[in-house]
């Protein structure tokens, strides 16, 4: 497809927005699963671009930075898969793979922001003992604008150049990897939940974690409600966690009111 003038300063404004809201604003507009919505908004497909989105997401769900350790970048990974997607025709699952380079790319630039803004620290600190919040505003902007700006570019530059590249680019990967790149596209959604689980989940939810599973096969068993499972396996959930949040506060209210223990007559003294 050919890209209008509009378009790319559209897709340059998004990027240079949620880049942003990725470390800053921090309102969720950078998860794929929203930036898959707006850039199918703008080239005009959003089944696609919702596609793409919640495919993404999956496989990012459970990724997290540790310490100084930055993870693949969500917010370039996610625009280019559905940039790809879309003006490339390609597969979600295979779109979402192919992105993995892009999102290695937003990896390094976010790094390099982070060591480029490493010294400045220090003029931070003076402007914090001069009390002079001006200062240290200016250095969050310039540091916000840095890593929109450079997220918005590389991300343009591949929208713009991305047609004739991704045509020829595309057009010589075999048949046999390019569906290995759509199994290794699904396979990733897995893998990022898997790690999600494996941060959050405690023994005490195992239960609740194998119930879900259950009543994920009968809900997705049964024609009739197959269409709005996902919809109703999330009332479930929030049903079962408000109850478990309602017990928790009860017995919390009435540890409290309990008179306190005189002693213990374990031994029968």
């Amino acid at each position: 497809m050919d890209a209008s003038i509009f378009q790319i300063i559209l897709i340059f404004a998004v990027t240079f927005v949620v880049a942003i809201d990725q470390f800053s604003l921090l309102q969720s507009l950078y998860q794929p699963i929203v930036t898959g919505l707006v850039i199918g908004l703008i080239l005009g497909d959003v089944q696609t671009g919702l596609i793409v989105g919640g495919t993404y997401q999956l496989m990012t769900i459970g990724n997290m930075p540790v310490g100084g350790a930055q993870p693949p970048n969500a917010v370039i990974g996610g625009i280019m898969a559905t940039v790809l997607a879309i003006t490339l025709g390609l597969q979600p699952a295979a779109a979402v793979a192919t992105a993995i380079p892009f999102s290695l790319l937003g990896q390094y630039g976010v790094t390099l922001i982070f060591t480029i803004m490493a010294p400045v620290m220090g003029v931070a600190d003076k402007y914090a003992e001069e009390a002079n919040p001006a200062g240290i505003a200016k250095i969050n902007w310039l540091a916000m604008c840095a890593l929109g700006t450079i997220f918005g570019i590389v991300v343009t530059l591949f929208f713009i150049g991305g047609k004739a590249f991704g045509d020829t680019v595309v057009n010589a990967i075999p048949a046999w990897l390019m569906s290995g790149l759509g199994a290794s596209g699904n396979m990733m959604r897995y893998v990022g939940f898997a790690i999600l689980i494996k941060v959050m989940v405690s023994k005490e939810l195992w239960g609740f974690y194998f119930l879900g599973f259950v009543l994920a096969v009968i809900v997705t068993g049964i024609e009739a409600l197959k269409g709005p499972a996902l919809l109703l396996l999330a009332v479930i959930g929030f049903a079962f966690a408000y109850w478990d949040f309602q017990m928790n506060t009860k017995l919390k209210a009435a540890a409290a009111a309990a008179p306190a223990s005189e002693g213990d007559y374990e031994d029968g003294i």
